[in-house]
């Protein structure tokens, strides 16, 4: 008997595509901005549940804060992450791939300038404790840490993904990612210096860039290749 054709699972994996995911996490950050602004009540009353919970916790645990502390300052703070992106755009710069590196650079910068502007825009407060147990500065929506691990951390494994890497490289990167990411989320918010939809916030627009910049890149290299001449 033939062998089963390849051809619905190709259509499958091309179901989820980068720009698919992108248009899907922008559509969801946009409704999670707009339920921010008008002040959706059920929305309000679950991140000041939440946010009361996490910070009752905070200050029995001082040892636990300052662990938190240590993550979010130096660990996965966004300077963290743009040293990261900085290395990656030297190498690829370096290694001759210069369109690539200023791309991953836009990509980066762009995401910078969304979160403030947003921040600037929404103004929204950050919740406010009799005993506070961190600070932070700017306005609460998106979270910028949320958003810049985002936005890094997919970058960074598109780039090991078009690098070839074995399995087992692979799957760690992308433990540590997906560890970082959602590491980073919990630190703002057991700090108390973020609503939890900041952070969701934060997530989808950094995803939601980082999918532009892949599905941009990725129809810009199919348009370089098609305008190749042909050989004889």
């Amino acid at each position: 008997m033939p062998s089963p054709s390849p051809v619905p699972q190709a259509r499958a994996r091309r179901l989820v595509t980068p720009f698919g995911a992108a248009v899907a996490c922008a559509f969801l950050a946009t409704v999670v901005l707009i339920l921010v602004v008008v002040r959706w009540p059920p929305l309000m009353a679950l991140d000041l549940s939440v946010a009361r919970d996490l910070h009752r916790e905070a200050v029995t645990e001082p040892g636990l804060v300052h662990v938190n502390r240590i993550l979010t300052d130096w660990v996965w703070d966004p300077w963290t992450m743009r040293v990261l992106i900085a290395v990656a755009v030297v190498v690829l710069w370096w290694r001759g791939a210069r369109v690539l590196a200023g791309w991953v650079a836009v990509t980066s910068v762009l995401s910078t300038a969304l979160q403030q502007g947003l921040k600037s825009a929404v103004g929204r407060q950050r919740p406010r404790w009799p005993d506070p147990v961190d600070s932070a500065h700017y306005a609460a929506f998106p979270s910028g840490h949320a958003m810049t691990a985002m936005v890094s951390c997919a970058l960074l494994l598109w780039l090991l993904r078009r690098h070839g890497p074995g399995r087992t490289v692979w799957r760690a990167a992308v433990a540590v990612a997906v560890v970082s990411v959602a590491g980073v989320g919990v630190t703002r918010l057991y700090l108390g210096v973020h609503w939890l939809t900041d952070v969701l916030g934060g997530w989808l627009l950094g995803a939601a860039l980082a999918g532009f910049c892949v599905a941009g890149f990725d129809r810009y290299e199919r348009r370089g290749r098609a305008a190749l001449p042909r050989r004889s």
